[in-house]
């Protein structure tokens, strides 16, 4: 299968920084959270230009903090996707821990309203996840009786696979390509 997400990808370069990718009818920016880009300061009076206005950088959020969504049964979901891909439920209270994410690139472009691109017309959203063993990840999961459907090919910035949780939300899982050091 074709993944329109290919259209996105297409011209990732992965690189451990910035990269713009874009598509048909969307842009989005994926980026190291460890790394980030730097922007000379401009004179005063300058024009806005990429975030900054009269000197003065554009503060910006530093990541997602969280992803919020309906389910049908969430107490079972969440287990679901803790038993599954190892994501920690919320914690009871304010003490215990939250689930902590590798450092690594984010991915974040609106789709149009009429986008494929997630499969079933009523799901608005998909998460990526990233792994480290896209193979390992996938025979776990069909281990376990999870359908999961791997792109055979593979691209600039890594494989993919797909699959939905028990409520037909659509899942991608991105093994990101490791840049060649050599040279």
């Amino acid at each position: 299968m074709h993944f329109q997400r290919r259209q996105l990808f297409r011209i990732l370069s992965f690189a451990f920084g910035s990269s713009f990718i874009s598509g048909r009818n969307q842009l989005g920016i994926a980026a190291q959270t460890a790394i980030q880009p730097t922007n000379s300061p401009r004179s005063a009076g300058a024009t806005v230009g990429h975030g900054i206005a009269g000197g003065t950088e554009m503060e910006k959020v530093t990541g997602i903090g969280g992803l919020f969504f309906r389910a049908h049964d969430p107490k079972a979901l969440g287990r679901w996707y803790q038993q599954h891909l190892g994501i920690s439920l919320t914690p009871s209270s304010y003490e215990d821990s939250v689930w902590q994410q590798e450092a690594g690139p984010t991915v974040f472009a609106p789709f149009e309203e009429t986008s494929d691109y997630f499969g079933d017309a009523h799901k608005f959203w998909m998460v990526n996840f990233r792994v480290r063993n896209l193979a390992k990840m996938a025979a776990q999961l069909q281990a376990a009786g999870i359908a999961v459907k791997i792109d055979p090919q593979s691209y600039p910035n890594g494989q993919f696979a797909r699959l939905h949780d028990p409520e037909g939300n659509p899942i991608e899982l991105w093994q990101a390509k490791v840049p060649d050091t050599k040279g």
